[in-house]
């Protein structure tokens, strides 16, 4: 590693300032003053000081205005410096135009929940941001505009981005957030990792790029913009590293700081999967090599993951959840000892802020795979880490005529080059384990139901001899679309070993023979496409086929993600006397959603009362039917969850508020899961796996404040495939430490 040095009067009078002039040289982020933020190949500079700043990932949208507070709080308690958040454009504008910023989408609120706790923010507008979200964050209907194709050199692409984009920059200056304005906002980030399929776009592609940066840059907001995975960022603008490891990233200038936007602590679950999670001795020794190495910002993608409400999840298949085995868990409570465990490191690597930012570096060499980088100041300071990439074993090494034990895959830290605050592979801090314990519903009225009719309810929205679309026909207003159709068998004909045969582009299909259920089919997050052969039972004469084809959230990243399409490809029916009968060019009657959507039986305002039907107790096993119960409200103050394992796939609702997609599709036993995680190593998210044989996800998070403090609260299920609604609990999550 090169020796980079910020020798120069003012830092070595730095070091000599008493405790108040030092407060007054590096502002708290809370304070009304213009803060300058500018940088050079070392670090950011903010009001005209170096700093070092240790970031945390939270999604405003994927909590709830009354746990921002708590969140932000836990970060800072956790030794973080900033806030950073993307902005979900098709959250703020559902309809060209027409702008939502209200409830989990009061983006001003969140910004300043994190400047009144004096935390800095990273603001990233995107306004594409992949981030496991529906569409990458971008609105469907903007596929929908005449002549649009998403991040090239496309001029109505480029119209809406900038709109889009100076909307939420007036709105932070109006609000005045930005550091430059005496706010808290330090940098702000334009697109999104798309470095990485730039050549992909061919001629579009770099100039798509450098006019995103130019329009950024244009927008005068007086802090930083940065491009992360943008490799050919001009020189005006800092591109930054996504990667589990960023201490061997170089910025493209040796004018630019060492930045790293996202250092994933887990992983993302996808419906049918294992779970992944990372060990904390391993994101330790992550960063702290990144800040070995002169890295300056350092965030973690996520500190706390949230919870895919509603339709928000990507992917396809993307869970609700998207606790991301973060150190804050979905439901906003820590998650020992990996929390405990940064905020140690944290500590460390603050003591040696002052040579980290002021000091000369010099590195030595123990061994093949041992290392130190030490930095020393023009008062004396001095920081050294000394690292032990071997995988297997401890390493002993003298530095300063002084031994030190390092543990395999790891790195001591030493403040005053001394004595070690911290080893990255010893965690001190106290284990916990989560339990939901079980709280049966209190019901306090009956059930109702309302039971979807299979196929065309009402008329058909259109009639074509051929399958079309899924998504274009959509336009994701809802999950569903029934295509169906009907078909003659002749009297005499072999109809014992039919076989219905399907090919779907996705997600997922069930397929209804008159009016049963025979079978389903479905991809997964490694592949969306899926073939269906499975028996089906006939009769001679009509045969009415109804398919029920479902979107389990649309693609979020990629290049020309935009244009991929989902839905029936063909339709065939194998085994019959001496002919295959291929439906795929008959007459097909559609229908976009189903009639329980349409009546807005979710909602406490809609107009399905007159629907429901009363039972003292609900048919079980049913498909395609709606539940609704009056509950109350769990006691305490518990986060709690709904315990969906006797249900099948379908949708929940809590008050009107969308709980979220519900699938208690289980991960294969034969999955490779470990009950112990090997931290030495580089991770990769198939490395620490647990759930197998189990469903991806059992539990679903419903927020406190969506549950009405006295009185009832109204549950709505809405059941695909069958299952027994009885069963449903509420369960509140706790921790004990062990």
């Amino acid at each position: 590693m090169a020796k980079r040095s910020t020798s120069s009067k003012n830092s070595t009078y730095i070091l000599s300032l008493p405790l108040f002039f030092l407060l007054l040289f590096f502002p708290s982020p809370s304070l009304s003053i213009s803060s300058n933020v500018t940088y050079d190949g070392r670090s950011l500079f903010i009001s005209g000081r170096r700093r070092l700043i240790i970031s945390a990932s939270i999604h405003y949208p994927r909590s709830v205005p009354d746990m921002w507070p708590g969140l932000v709080e836990a970060a800072k308690e956790g030794g973080v410096d900033a806030i950073e958040t993307y902005v979900f454009w098709n959250g703020h504008e559902p309809s060209p135009g027409n702008y939502y910023f209200e409830d989990r989408f009061d983006l001003v609120k969140f910004a300043k929940i994190i400047r009144d706790a004096g935390l800095y923010m990273i603001l990233r507008i995107g306004p594409f941001v992949a981030a496991e979200w529906n569409y990458g964050g971008v609105p469907v209907w903007l596929h929908y505009v005449p002549g649009t194709t998403f991040r090239t050199n496309d001029e109505p692409f480029k119209n809406h981005m900038e709109r889009f984009t100076k909307y939420i920059v007036e709105m932070m200056k109006r609000e005045r957030l930005f550091a430059s304005q005496g706010g808290h906002i330090i940098l702000a980030q334009i697109e999104n990792e798309y470095g990485d399929i730039e050549k992909v776009y061919g001629d579009g592609g770099k100039p798509y790029a450098m006019w995103a940066a130019s329009m950024a840059l244009s927008q005068d907001i007086g802090v930083p913009w940065i491009m992360c995975q943008q490799y050919d960022a001009p020189d005006n603008v800092i591109n930054t590293c996504n990667s589990f490891y960023c201490d061997q990233f170089t910025p493209n200038s040796p004018n630019k700081p060492k930045i790293w936007t996202e250092n994933w602590p887990g992983w993302f679950q996808t419906f049918g999967a294992t779970n992944p999670h990372r060990p904390p001795e391993d994101i330790a020794f992550s960063v702290a090599r990144f800040f070995q190495k002169g890295g300056t910002v350092q965030n973690y993608y996520m500190y706390h993951g949230g919870t895919n409400f509603g339709r928000t999840a990507g992917g396809p298949f993307i869970t609700t959840s998207y606790d991301y085995d973060a150190p804050i868990d979905e439901y906003g409570l820590v998650r020992q000892p990996k929390w405990g465990h940064l905020k140690e490191l944290h500590n460390a690597i603050k003591q040696c802020e002052t040579p980290l930012l002021f000091g000369n570096s010099t590195l030595i060499t123990f061994g093949p795979l041992q290392e130190a980088n030490i930095y020393t100041d023009h008062s004396g300071g001095c920081a050294a880490f000394l690292a032990n990439m071997d995988e297997e074993k401890d390493k002993l090494v003298v530095f300063q005529n002084k031994s030190y034990s390092l543990p395999p895959w790891s790195v001591s830290i030493l403040p005053d080059c001394k004595n070690v605050a911290f080893n990255t592979a010893k965690v001190k801090t106290q284990n916990s384990i989560v339990e939901m314990i079980d709280e049966k519903l209190q019901i306090s009225e009956g059930w109702s139901i309302f039971k979807e009719k299979v196929g065309i309810w009402g008329n058909p929205n259109f009639v074509k001899n051929e399958l079309v679309d899924h998504i274009n026909t959509t336009k994701d207003s809802t999950d569903y679309l029934w295509y169906t159709t009907s078909f003659y068998i002749k009297g005499g004909e072999k109809i014992k070993q039919s076989l219905f045969v399907v090919e779907s582009k996705g997600h997922a299909a069930h397929v209804f023979v008159n009016g049963k259920l025979q079978a389903s089919g479905y991809g997964n997050g490694t592949e969306m496409k899926f073939n269906l052969t499975t028996p089906v039972t006939l009769k001679p004469g009509r045969n009415d086929l109804a398919l029920l084809s479902m979107t389990v959230g649309l693609p979020n990243a990629g290049p020309f993600y935009e244009w991929v399409g989902a839905g029936l490809t063909s339709v065939k029916i194998s085994g019959l006397t001496s002919r295959t009968l291929d439906l795929s060019s008959h007459s097909w009657a559609y229908k976009i959603g189903l009639e329980g959507e349409h009546l807005s039986l979710f909602s406490p305002y809609g107009n399905g009362d007159l629907n429901w039907k009363t039972y003292s107790q609900p048919p079980i096993n049913q498909p395609l039917t709606w539940y609704k119960v009056i509950v109350e409200t769990p006691k305490g103050d518990d986060r709690i969850g709904l315990d969906m394992q006797h249900m099948g796939k379908g949708l929940a609702w809590l008050n009107g508020y969308p709980v979220g997609r519900y699938w208690l599709r289980k991960s294969s036993p034969n999955d490779k899961c470990t009950t112990t995680c090997n931290y030495r190593g580089k991770f990769s998210p198939d490395k620490c796996r647990t759930g197998c044989g189990q469903p991806t996800q059992r539990w679903y998070h419903v927020p406190r404040s969506w549950f009405h403090p006295t009185g009832k609260n109204t549950l709505v299920i809405f059941e695909e495939t069958g299952g027994d609604p009885t069963k449903i609990i509420f369960a509140r999550r706790q921790t004990k430490n062990i």
